[in-house]
């Protein structure tokens, strides 16, 4: 049980017994580096329950404490402030019961039901770009997050590949191509696809310019563009079922997946179960057929199917077009009923998706309510904000992109770059120091991104993320290799933990504090959907490991209990920031 924990419970116990008061929490705060103490209890908060002085309610609660529980050793009240000191025995406990255990701070028996988390969902016409790189971590690292917290996991895209744009750049490979393939050129099959998606818009701004020169109106021109209208005509082709359309469809595609794939192993993120648009593009128009009948969603004059949402504070959402046909809203009440079809465990679903589809969503999740679903109670939409660079925004139709691969091969290069500057890679073989700058640059990418709140806005500067120094990823990885150094140093057995009765260091008890917040934290992160409460754990605990680094002796204690206290207490350490970063999608390096 965490101090927090045996603390909040003892205290309610005392507030009980001495003012006959049932005290529904009880609320803390680090204790000041002024006061001596462990753990601070507040009073103030109390004062709604109690009524009397907060520093004599204090100092009953600590007589009591001290008196009645063995891990309070003494404390002291300073104005509303009760500051508690543990005793050591406590710290030495705790450690003991933990240095065996596998995964600490994971739940080891997963719940029967399941979330599912959606993630990436990219089209098939383009390159996966950096705004996909932030898209997957935080699903990826979310996905390991609901994991550790004890939820069954299915990790799913669904990948948009019908559509105007797919048939845009299918059409100008068709015009322009000549036959070129991803073998032929030398180009992975996605950025093959993308260069001739900016070659059909090109082409398409060509035309509108010379239709408007010979006279004809700017809205009338990008409308009668002849490359517009061909690739409108292949779409309907595509949708007919033509032959011929449909295999230039699938072989195209075949290319995009095939780059995807590499992509997706090289940042490090995998998927359970898939699904296309293709396939679900014709789903939700029975169920809300049947949402008509039972009066969930309305019929205009038109023939169009509405949703009335302005009791909810929203306003009407059309479900299905006066001819019929579906909207992107009827095609995702179709595919989240299809997945728990297809997984009854399901209980609920996350959808990693950017922010400025946060209507979509809300409206989304309130049709399937009013349709009767449970599991739609169980709904979220992970928004997160854009990620821009320096040199300013991107856009795809222009060949602009930040793609993908570029900037994961540009992260291994300025950890390359920095690496060899700071002369850190002695005796290292070549390939070691190709896999390093791979493990630092994808780490200081990946951390850079995840330890930033998902609803903000990211401005990324690789250079400052692939810093040696400060709240980096490369910052947390030098110093789990340090930890490894140490262990490979230790001339002793670090494997079972020690019976200790010895009198703690303030650093080992600060760095004792901070595992202990590790299971806890585990579970905000899940419950909040936010790897940023991982990350700033880990650089916490880092920095406090760092702090008992520097002024505690470790291989150099002539004390054989104290000193094979410290290396196990650096190798528990070490096991928690690989935990911590494996939940991150980050992997750690054994020597830098």
């Amino acid at each position: 049980m965490s101090l927090q924990k045996v603390i909040s419970q003892n205290v309610i116990k005392a507030v009980g017994e001495l003012y006959q008061t049932e005290l529904p929490t009880v609320e803390f705060q680090p204790t000041r580096k002024d006061f001596e103490g462990d753990i601070t209890v507040v009073v103030f908060p109390m004062l709604r329950f109690v009524k009397g002085n907060p520093v004599e309610i204090g100092t009953k609660i600590g007589e009591y404490l001290q008196e009645n529980v063995d891990e309070v050793a003494k404390f002291n009240v300073v104005k509303g402030f009760l500051n508690v000191v543990v005793e050591d025995g406590f710290y030495l406990n705790f450690f003991n019961s933990i240095y065996s255990e596998t995964d600490f701070g994971y739940v080891k028996t997963p719940s029967k039901d399941a979330v599912m988390v959606e993630y990436s969902s990219p089209n098939t016409n383009k390159p996966l770009h950096l705004g996909h790189i932030r898209n997957n971590l935080l699903g990826y690292s979310v996905s390991e997050i609901l994991k550790a917290a004890g939820k069954k996991v299915y990790k799913t895209q669904i990948i948009n590949d019908r559509g105007i744009h797919i048939c845009k750049s299918m059409l100008a490979w068709q015009k322009f191509g000549e036959g070129e393939t991803p073998e032929s050129s030398g180009l992975k099959g996605d950025h093959l696809v993308g260069k001739y998606y900016v070659a059909f818009d090109k082409a398409y701004k060509e035309q509108v310019a010379e239709l408007i020169a010979s006279g004809t109106e700017k809205e009338k021109a990008e409308k009668e563009a002849l490359i517009q209208l061909e690739a409108q005509e292949m779409l309907r082709k595509w949708e007919s079922g033509d032959a011929e359309t449909v295999a230039l469809w699938k072989k195209m595609n075949g290319w995009v997946y095939e780059g995807f794939d590499v992509t997706y192993k090289n940042l490090g993120v995998d998927f359970d179960v898939l699904y296309y648009e293709s396939d679900t593009y014709l789903l939700g128009r029975d169920v809300v057929k049947d949402g008509l009948e039972r009066g969930v969603f309305f019929k205009k004059e038109d023939g169009s199917v509405w949703i009335d949402l302005t009791d909810e504070g929203l306003d009407e959402k059309i479900v299905l077009r006066s001819d019929g046909t579906a909207v992107y809203m009827t095609q995702d009440i179709g595919t989240a009923i299809q997945r728990v079809t297809d997984h009854p465990d399901i209980n609920g679903m996350v959808y990693t998706v950017g922010n400025e589809q946060d209507y979509h969503f809300k409206v989304l999740f309130l049709i399937l309510k009013k349709l009767g679903y449970d599991w739609a109670k169980q709904l979220y939409h992970l928004s997160y904000g854009m990620v821009d660079l320096p040199s300013g925004k991107m856009k795809s139709r222009e060949g602009t992109v930040v793609d993908a691969d570029d900037l994961i091969e540009s992260m291994e290069n300025t950890a390359e770059t920095i690496s060899e500057e700071l002369g850190k890679l002695e005796g290292y073989s070549k390939e070691e120091k190709k896999q390093l700058y791979r493990t630092i640059g994808l780490g200081a990418l990946k951390y850079y991104i995840l330890k930033v709140d998902p609803k903000k806005r990211i401005l990324f500067n690789p250079e400052e993320s692939v810093d040696f120094q400060g709240n980096t990823g490369p910052f947390i990885q030098y110093t789990y290799a340090r930890i490894q150094s140490i262990l490979r140093k230790a001339d002793f057995d670090v494997s079972t933990a020690l019976d200790m009765t010895f009198e703690l260091h303030e650093k080992e008890k600060e760095l004792l504090k901070q595992l202990q917040l590790f299971p806890e934290t585990v579970q905000l992160a899940a419950e909040n959907y936010s790897p940023a409460l991982i990350a700033n754990y880990t650089y916490d605990l880092v920095k406090e490991f760092n702090s008992f680094y520097q002024q505690v002796s470790i291989l150099g204690e002539t004390d054989e209990i104290k000193k094979q206290f410290r290396v196990q207490l650096s190798k528990k350490v070490g096991e928690v920031i690989k935990s911590a970063f494996r939940l991150l999608g980050i992997d750690v390096p054994e020597r830098m």
